[in-house]
This record gives C-alpha cells, structure tokens and sequence, in this order.
C-alpha cells in the first residue's frame, strides 16, 4: 500500500509547552505568597488586590486552568497527532484555542485580583469569561474530533479515550454548573440556591479534579510512560477495566465534600459509597502504569524522566486510596474543614499533576529540538528538590489538621470546651512556615527546570513540521476471529464520546432530579426571610473579598459545633442564597450563627484592626472598606434578579429597596454612633455589618456560645 507524506505540527505544541512552564511558575509563586500570608499577613500590603480571599482563587485557577490545561494541550496535540498518524485536523483553530486560552487565563487573573468573582470554588469566573471558555473548549474538541475523524489509524489507543471523556465530560460540568443570571457584565447570581447549589457545585468540584486534573493525565500516562521506557502498556484489558469504571464511578462521588451538612443523607450516602469504589479503577490505573516499567526498574534509577513519571503515578495512587477514606464518615468528621484536607489536594497537584508535567517537559523538549537535555544533574537536582518540596508541604498539614480538629472538639472535664479557636489558629503557624518551605524548594525546581529547557532549547534545532509517512486508512475493515470485543467502539469515535456522555450523565441526574424536584429534600422553614436590600450588598462584599476561603458557614451536628457555634444548621435556612456559602475551610470561625453575637462596633474594628479584637488573628485588615462608598447603581437590578429565581420580595419592591437600604444603614450609623465610632452611612463597611448580624438569626436557638 502507497504511504501517504505528511507532517505533525510541533509548533503548537511548543507554544503550549512554554505557556505551561510560565504560568506553571506564576501559579506557584502566588500560591506561594498566599502561604506566607498565613502567617505574616502584613504581605497583603493593606490593598485590596493582594489579599488571600482574592490570591486563593487566583492560585488555585491559575495552578489547575493554566498550568494543568496547558500542560493537558501540550500533551494531546503532540500525542493525538502521532497516534493517528495525522495532522491536526486545522493549524488556524490551534492557534485559535492557544490565544483563547491564554486570553482566558489573563482575563481571570485580571478579574479574580478586582474581586470579580461568582464565589463558587474553582469556578469563580464571571459569566462573560465562562462564555469564552466554553467556546474556545468546542475548539479544541472540533479540532480535536476533526483529527480524529479523518486518522490514517483505525483503532484509538487507550489515551484517546481518555481525552474523548475528558473533552465531554468537562464541557457538561462546565455549563451545568455555570447557570447563572447575568446582573452586570462583572456580576451574576448562581440560578441554583443553598443545598442545590451545594449539590451542583461539589458535583462539578469534585469532577474538576476527575476530568480536568486526573482522566486526560491519565491519557498523557498511557502515551508518555510506555514512550519514555519504550515499553508496551502492561495490559490492555486493565486499561479498558481502568477507563469504563473510573469514569462511571467519579462521576457520583461530589457529594462526599458535603458529609454532615444540610444535604439529603441518601445523597451523602451516594458520594460515600461511590468514592470508597473508586479504589479500584484509579489503582488498577495505577498499576497498569508501574507495571508498564517491569524489568525497566535500572532504566528508572538512571533516567530523570521516567524518575519524574515514576513518584506522579505512585502520587496518583496515593492521592486516589487517601480520597475515598476522607469520604468515609468517620474520617471525614476529624478532616473536613482542616488542612489535612489542602495537603491531600496537594499531594495529587504537586506529585501527580505537577511531576507527571515536568517529566513530558524533560522527554518532549529535547525531542523536538532535535538535541539532548542541557543539564541532566540540573534536572535531577530539581527531582529531588521537588520530592522534598512535596513531604515538607504535605508532612505538617497531615500533622496540623488532626491536631486543629481534635483541638475544635476538645472538652474539659466540667464539658467546657478546651480551646477557643484562635487557639489552634495561632498552634498551626509553625505548620504554616514549614508548609511554605516546601512550596519555596518545589517553586525553585520548576525555575530551575525552566532555565534548563531553555538552554536546552538554545543549543538544540526545532523542528515545526516533522515529517512523516504512513498508509492511508482503508474504508473498508475486516474485523477478525480473535479480536477483542472492545475493538469494535475503539473504531467508532463518535460512539465511544456518546456512550462516555451516558456514563458520565447517570450518576448526576440520580442525584440531581430527586434533589431538585422533590420538595421534601429541601424542607422550607417559615421565619426564613430574604436578606434586606443592604443585607444582599453586604454579601456581595464578603464574596467579592473572598471571605469564603477562611470562614465555613454550616454548623454540622457535633456537640463540639454546637457548643462551639450554636444550632446545627438545616436544609431550609439556605433557600435564598445564590450562591451557597458553605465554605470547605476553616481558617477562621464558622460565621452561620454570626448574627447578634457581638455589637456593631465589633464587627467594625475588627474589619478595620483584627488584633485589636482577636489578639493573635491572620486576618488581614481592610480598610477599603470603611473607604468605598456602597454601590447602589445595581440594587434594583439585583431584587429583580433575585425575585426572578424565586426569591419572595413583593411585587414592585425593586423600586423602594434603596430606600430602604439607606434606612438601615443609618440605623446601624447612629448604633456606632453610640459606641464612640463616627462614620458616614454608605460606606461599604456598614453593608457587610449588615450581613454579618443577619447570619442565623432567621433560626431560633436557645443559646449561642461565644467562640
């Protein structure tokens, strides 16, 4: 059969190497500053741009959208290209996903750091940005299904499939989770509320980390492992067990971040029972991929890239069997809300995600500039710098979280509690300095790695059109006796991304229909009212400066968070709020019962001192915020809003709610007055005071406990 001459496109794929290397290192080093902060927190410089509540979330976008995405495209263009021996279906739509992508990671660095924000975890992005994402995404999967439609290879290999499920499965997560309604061009509302909203968005968290940080580095494992020990994949069937279960399964898992909430308990139960279950397929991943390296284990001792790939995949592994026994109810009840849990998230982004990144970056750079590595001690030394980096970043969170929730939950023997909680905040420090000791030495590897590829890159010769031969796919196939079942959709793209939909879709609409369509899930709680018209811009203000990163506000039904906070908190009470501020770290306090606790005058020399009221917080100041004036312009809007998604303001109330909103504040005004403190009625600072003494007092509790 005549071969066919044609050439793969490298230049795209160095185009989102660099990218990744770049905004790898950016990434880090504001999570980094983030880290210091915790212990310093003079280092947000009394700005409101460089505080934690807005660099978290930039951190976190930054390290999973940024360095993880352009470390996933970097991987499938060069991959998909070589497995079905074509060219990228349309030079002009790469280069059209690669200046999109960046387009959207500049415009959410941008927007996080202004306080644009939605307050939904690792989806924060305001609704114009979420446009653009989903429309540079059906890029990429055009280009990416155009290549693969016309492929001179007729079966997919095993880490096609991964990157069909990952293109599908993101893209429903994506839209389903970013239903919202549009206020401003900088501003919108979650359509879902409270537990719905918890639900949806746990739903899409968790799956995040399933179809965007695990499936297509799963698909860059199976291509990049085999490569680099020139090894064939250990099993075949294991793969095909490995993708079919891992992708049904984690599917059903979101509702394991909610244990002990105000969620339904059989949809709890849901995420428990599914997340203990997805040990199996992630470790058969696992060990498809160790087991690929059998009788190549000298090769691994000499070679840093396969050192790199080795410590990912054994990351992946550990991170995959310590999960589900975070999701196991026990366990969950001494880690949720502590920092055992950021070390877990850590030991998969740091040691899977990250090491799996740098050991393609080692293997594909060379390759492509037609050159050997410059420095092979140099990249070794970042090896070991960054498996250092990994233990002293993940080792004292491991330790700092069990010690903060047995600290929370302490009594004394008169069934006092032992410890307020600025006490563990203050024990966790040491934790905290070390913690950043280890992200410092694993920042520097990746410095270090990007000098070394550049040098690299300087002494070598790139190719951009690497050129290749191969037959032309025969319309015509004829299957044989002996083939595998499962040969026959690896032929079919198209079925195969239609049969990953329907896995991937069940497991949501089991959980969401009864959630969403029977009432008795979410039971309403008459003396429950929507927040006054200076009560919604108040917590506006508390999403937009990201108090939601430190402070939870669900009391879960533990003697020592009722004792500590007042009332469990119950499925009703959560009704009106768009989004849900359930939080997934303690740092701070619970606020849910915040409402009455101190005076106005508190609330407002702490926002503007925390240790004059809390001798020893992290909390930084904001002074801003006693600066700002409250933004009425959109006040109407928002009651429209808010009464469209079923929010029970009477009809016509849109037009008297400033009035209403400047009544309040001058209540609250002259309240300060009292107390000694003169300031002016609109300023921002008295919406958020507002808010704060709103929380928990729509339920009636027999006492509250000062914490």
């Amino acid at each position: 059969m005549e071969l066919q001459k044609f050439s793969y496109d490298n230049k795209i794929v160095k185009w989102f190497s660099y990218a990744t290397i770049v905004w790898g290192i950016v990434g880090m080093l504001v999570g980094l500053i983030a880290a210091i902060q915790m212990y310093i927190p003079a280092l947000s410089f009394d700005i409101p741009y460089t505080t934690f509540g807005r660099l978290r979330p930039l951190h976190t976008n930054a390290v999973i959208f940024a360095f993880v995405g352009n470390g996933i495209f970097m991987g499938v263009y060069y991959s998909l290209q070589r497995l079905l021996k074509a060219r990228m279906f349309s030079d002009m739509l790469s280069k059209i996903h690669f200046w999109g992508w960046q387009l959207i990671i500049v415009l959410a660095a941008i927007t996080l750091l202004l306080g644009y924000t939605t307050g939904k975890e690792y989806a924060e992005l305001e609704w114009p940005i979420d446009i653009l994402i989903t429309i540079v995404w059906v890029v990429f999967g055009w280009n990416m299904f155009g290549t693969i439609l016309r492929r001179r290879e007729r079966h997919l290999y095993v880490a096609i499939w991964f990157y069909i499920a990952t293109f599908i499965t993101v893209a429903m997560l994506h839209i389903v989770n970013s239903i919202e309604l549009p206020i401003s061009l900088t501003k919108s509302y979650s359509w879902y509320a409270g537990v719905q909203d918890a639900l949806v968005q746990w739903w899409y968290g968790h799956n995040a980390v399933a179809f965007f940080l695990t499936t297509p580095y799963l698909g860059l494992m199976y291509y990049f492992l085999p490569k680099a020990a020139n090894r064939p994949v250990y099993s075949y069937r294991l793969s095909i067990i490995h993708f079919w279960a891992l992708i049904f399964l984690y599917i059903w898992a979101g509702p394991h971040h909610l244990l002990y909430s105000a969620t339904p308990d059989w949809a709890q139960s849901l995420g428990v029972v599914f997340s203990v279950m997805l040990i199996a397929p992630s470790w058969g991943g696992m060990i498809n991929g160790l087991l690929t390296l059998r009788g190549a284990w000298d090769k691994v001792r000499e070679d840093v890239v396969l050192k790199f790939l080795v410590v990912a995949v054994t990351a992946y592994g550990m991170a995959t069997f310590e999960g589900p026994m975070l999701s196991l109810k026990n366990v969950n009840a001494i880690s949720h809300f502590t920092d055992w849990t950021i070390a877990h998230v850590h030991v998969g982004a740091l040691g899977w995600n990250g090491f799996l990144t740098f050991g393609i970056l080692y293997w594909l750079i060379p390759k492509m500039f037609q050159t050997n590595l410059y420095s092979k001690k140099m990249a070794n030394a970042h090896f070991w710098l960054g498996a250092l980096g990994i233990v002293l970043y993940a080792v004292p969170l491991y330790w700092a979280g069990i010690m903060q929730s047995l600290m929370w939950k302490e009594f004394t023997p008169e069934g006092q509690l032992k410890w307020q909680f600025l006490d563990t905040v203050t024990r966790m420090i040491p934790f905290y300095v070390i913690r950043s000791l280890g992200g410092l030495l694993y920042l520097s590897g990746a410095i270090m790695m990007a000098y070394n590829l550049y040098k690299t890159s300087k002494q070598g010769s790139f190719i951009e059109n690497e050129a290749a031969e191969a037959a032309a796919l025969n319309p015509v196939y004829h299957a044989h006796t002996n083939d595998h079942w499962h040969r026959w959709i690896e032929r079919k793209p198209v079925q195969l991304m239609i049969g990953s939909l329907i896995v991937v879709a069940i497991g949501g609409i089991i959980e969401f229909v009864p959630v969403f369509l029977v009432k008795s899930n979410i039971p309403t709680i008459s003396s429950v009212k929507p927040y006054t018209p200076l009560e919604l811009e108040g917590r506006d203000i508390y999403v937009r400066e990201g108090c939601y990163t430190c402070h939870s506000q669900t009391i879960r039904p533990f003697r020592s968070e009722t004792a500590r906070y007042g009332e469990y908190s119950k499925a009703g009470e959560f009704v009106y709020d768009h989004p849900f501020q359930w939080g997934s770290k303690r740092t701070g306090p619970d606020l849910a019962r915040e409402g009455g606790k101190y005076p106005d005058s508190w609330h407002f020399n702490h926002m503007l001192d925390p240790t004059s009221m809390s001798p020893g917080s992290i909390m930084p100041p904001y002074p801003w915020l006693f600066e700002n004036g409250i933004n009425t312009d959109l006040t109407k809007t928002k009651i429209t809003a808010m009464r469209k998604m079923g929010v029970p303001y009477r009809e016509g109330y849109e037009n008297l709610a400033v009035e209403d909103l400047k009544t309040q504040a001058e209540g609250i005004t002259k309240k300060l007055k009292k107390d000694g403190i003169e300031t002016h009625a609109n300023k921002e600072i008295i919406a958020l005071i507002a808010y704060l003494q709103r929380l928990g007092k729509d339920i009636k509790t027999e006492s509250l406990t000062k914490k």
